[in-house]
């Protein structure tokens, strides 16, 4: 992936003073005229037990980075965590929706800095790192730093051992193949990115699976993601995540946002395994010492069948949803691109009509012959496998008119 952005440095000179200031100097307040060049986000659900330790952490690095900062706090607790904030000088927000997804767009809309920061308050993630992830992006020309936390150190404790030695590769695993991303921990929390990549993201989900969301928008825009190893420390407060429950839903968004993988590609194979195995069953072709018969010819036929009706939804996906990783194979891109409903129709009725017309004339050559037994029954699945897929092809070229 390239990059499409270049950053202003986030040197001391950016401030009209040659005195080092303090954090609390620096800090940048809702209304004030001064604009922030770094914005920090964190969302907040009743993390009274953190949030100090997150925004001392923060202001450390603000005095080391001497830049105008704000802190925003996109607050949903029903504990002390947004009097503490406040009094601590962070900016608190209370997102007028739900969701862990919602709450970070909600505080980001509210953001000014030239570079926007994200991490959890519950003290796993080290803020006095932002300077270190900062100068990596800076050097890299990179448009999102990411703190990995399965190329750096997790502290004992820190993380379940089904987290950090399954579900988290697994998810990042999936999620490169899918998306290109490139990274080694795509569902690390602590991420620095510029203004320019926030303005060309573009999200929609309001939950866990946001954490993906980022990352997927990202690859798919060809955004530059850098990563620096850090250490991931014990939570502070009480674990909000439900394992199952949210690992699931970031597999389920990236499927269905990535419809080739979901249903283009499984759908062709299992069509071209039908065919073939259709093929060598009809034609007597020998593979070694076994010869393929009738149940062969089944399921061919019914593989076929089910790849051209799953192979359909993967073109319905891409049009009716606009996912974000678009199909790229070369049969899914032709449809979407110049299929009709004319053209669409035409093909399912020429290979309903051929299947149609084999069909006739094995039934007619059947009732000719006293309705003695069927003699063609490897022909008669090809013609009436033909049959079927005509029918869905026109069908389906219909219902893609109307969800196009």
């Amino acid at each position: 992936m390239t990059s499409t952005t270049s950053h202003p440095p986030t040197e001391q000179a950016s401030l009209e003073s040659d005195q080092s200031l303090s954090a609390d100097e620096l800090l940048v307040g809702r209304h004030s005229d001064t604009t922030p060049q770094l914005s920090v986000v964190m969302p907040t659900l009743n993390e009274e037990a953190g949030i100090r330790t997150c925004i001392e952490w923060i202001k450390t690095a603000v005095e080391e980075l001497q830049v105008p900062t704000e802190i925003i706090i996109s607050d949903s607790s029903t504990d002390r965590t947004p009097e503490i904030a406040r009094e601590m000088g962070a900016i608190v927000v209370e997102p007028d929706g739900k969701g862990y997804g919602y709450a970070y767009r909600y505080a980001f809309e509210r953001t000014r800095g030239t570079y926007i920061a994200m991490g959890d308050a519950d003290t796993t993630y080290d803020f006095k790192q932002i300077p270190r992830l900062l100068d990596h992006l800076e050097e890299t020309g990179g448009d999102m730093v990411m703190g990995s936390r399965l190329d750096g150190e997790i502290e004992d404790g820190a993380m379940p051992s089904l987290h950090q030695y399954i579900g988290n590769p697994a998810l990042t695993r999936f999620l490169n193949t899918f998306y290109r991303a490139g990274v080694s921990d795509a569902h690390s929390g602590f991420r620095i990115f510029t203004r320019e990549a926030y303005e060309t993201m573009d999200w929609e989900t309001t939950g866990m699976e946001f954490a993906s969301e980022m990352i997927m928008d990202a690859g798919s825009k060809d955004l530059e993601i850098v990563e620096v190893p850090i250490v991931y420390h014990e939570r502070e407060g009480e674990e909000t995540l439900d394992s199952f429950r949210d690992g699931w839903r970031h597999v389920r968004f990236m499927l269905v946002n990535a419809p080739g993988y979901l249903f283009s590609v499984p759908g062709l194979l299992l069509t071209l395994f039908g065919v073939a195995v259709m093929t060598i069953s009809h034609t007597g072709v020998a593979l070694g010492e076994i010869t393929l018969g009738v149940n062969s010819m089944i399921a061919g036929s019914l593989a076929a069948i089910v790849g051209t009706q799953v192979g359909s939804l993967g073109v319905f996906a891409t049009v009716a949803s606009d996912p974000i990783q678009r199909p790229e194979d070369p049969i899914t891109s032709g449809i979407t691109r110049y299929a009709t409903l004319e053209r669409g129709a035409t093909a399912g009725v020429l290979v309903f009509a051929a299947g149609g017309t084999y069909a006739s004339w094995l039934i007619g050559d059947w009732i000719l012959s006293g309705f003695g037994s069927v003699p063609f029954t490897s022909a008669a699945l090809i013609a009436f496998t033909a049959v079927v897929v005509g029918i869905q092809l026109v069908f389906s070229s219909f219902f893609l008119s109307a969800v196009n």
